[in-house]
C-alpha cells in the first residue's frame, strides 16, 4: 500500500538515471565539450594534475597566459617608427614635396607588413605632411601660397593665445634662454635642417609654456607642416640674423602678444612668399 504524500511509480513508466550515474551497459559517458580539451589535455605537462587528484581544499592551478605569436601583425610602436623614419626624410629633404609614398615600396623598403606601412601613412598624413589623393595615393605634401598663408594665420591666433596665457600668469618660459642658446648655435654652424630644428624649438618653448596640452598638440602638427615648408624655400638671413630677430620677438612677445605675434609671422610669410617666387 503506498505511503500517504509520496507517489509510487507506476507499473510501465521509465525511470530516467543521469548520465553520469548510469554503470550498466548502454550508459553513455560525458563528451568533453568542444573547445575544452579532454581529460587526457588535462594530464599533460604543464596544463595541472587531472581533476580527481585534486582533494577539495587544493586550488587548482590557473593556466598561464602562451606567448605572444611571432606571426601577429606589428602592434603601433612599429607603424611609430616607421613614421618617424618617414617624417624625418620629409623634413630633411630627402623626400622632396609630391613624392608618392607607396604601401609596397615602404613595407619592402622597411621589412614591415602592408598594415604597418598603411598606419604609418596614415599618422603623417593627419599631420598633413602627406596628402591622400583618390586614385593617386599618398604623397609627400606640396604647400601652396595660399596654404602657407592659412597655415601662418592658425599659428598666429594659438601662439597668440598660448601667450595672453603666459602674459596674464605673470611667467618666463623655463626653456626659451637655451631654445634660444640653440638656435644661435645651429645658425652660426650653416646647417639649415639644424637651424629649423632650432627655430621651432624657441616657438614651442613659448607655447608650451602656456601650460595647455591642446595648445601645444595643435601648435605642434602646424610645426611639422612649416618645417616642411621651410626644408625646400631658405629665406635670406644674414649670419646671425635670424637668432637676433628672434631674441627680439621673445621680448615684444611676452609683454604684448596679440601684436608682436601678428607682426613676426606677418614678416616671416613675406619672406617665404619672396624666396619662394625669386622677390
Amino acid at each position: 500500500m503506498p505511503r500517504p504524500g509520496r507517489e509510487e511509480p507506476r507499473s510501465g513508466d521509465d525511470l530516467t538515471v543521469p548520465d553520469e550515474l548510469a554503470v550498466g551497459p548502454g550508459a553513455v559517458p560525458d563528451q568533453p565539450a568542444r573547445g575544452r580539451g579532454s581529460a587526457a589535455d588535462a594530464l599533460r605537462p604543464g596544463t595541472g594534475a587531472a581533476p580527481d587528484a585534486l582533494g577539495p581544499s587544493t586550488a587548482r592551478p590557473t593556466a598561464q597566459p602562451s606567448a605572444p605569436d611571432a606571426t601577429r601583425a606589428p602592434g603601433p610602436r612599429a607603424a611609430d617608427r616607421l613614421a618617424d623614419t618617414i617624417r624625418a626624410a620629409i623634413l630633411s629633404g630627402d623626400l622632396a614635396p609630391g613624392t608618392p609614398l607607396r604601401e609596397e615600396d615602404l613595407s619592402a623598403t622597411h621589412g614591415v607588413s602592408r598594415h604597418t606601412a598603411r598606419t604609418a601613412l596614415a599618422r603623417l598624413t593627419a599631420e598633413r605632411l602627406a596628402t591622400a589623393e583618390p586614385y593617386r595615393g599618398v604623397r609627400v605634401s606640396l604647400l601652396d601660397d595660399d596654404a602657407l598663408i592659412a597655415l601662418q594665420q592658425l599659428r598666429c591666433a594659438l601662439e597668440t593665445e598660448a601667450l595672453r596665457i603666459v602674459r596674464d600668469r605673470g611667467i618666463r618660459p623655463p626653456d626659451i634662454d637655451d631654445a634660444l642658446d640653440a638656435l644661435d648655435v645651429a645658425e652660426a654652424s650653416g646647417d639649415w635642417p639644424a637651424t629649423l630644428a632650432a627655430h621651432a624649438r624657441v616657438h614651442l618653448a613659448l607655447v608650451d609654456a602656456a601650460g595647455s596640452p591642446r595648445i601645444a598638440e595643435a601648435y605642434r602638427r602646424l610645426d611639422f607642416e612649416m618645417r616642411l615648408l621651410l626644408s625646400h624655400v631658405r629665406p635670406a638671413y644674414f649670419p646671425g640674423a635670424l637668432t637676433a630677430e628672434h631674441h627680439t620677438y621673445v621680448e615684444q612677445a611676452l609683454a604684448d602678444p596679440e601684436h608682436a605675434v601678428r607682426a613676426h609671422l606677418d614678416h616671416s610669410t613675406r619672406s617665404i612668399l619672396d624666396s619662394r617666387h625669386g622677390g
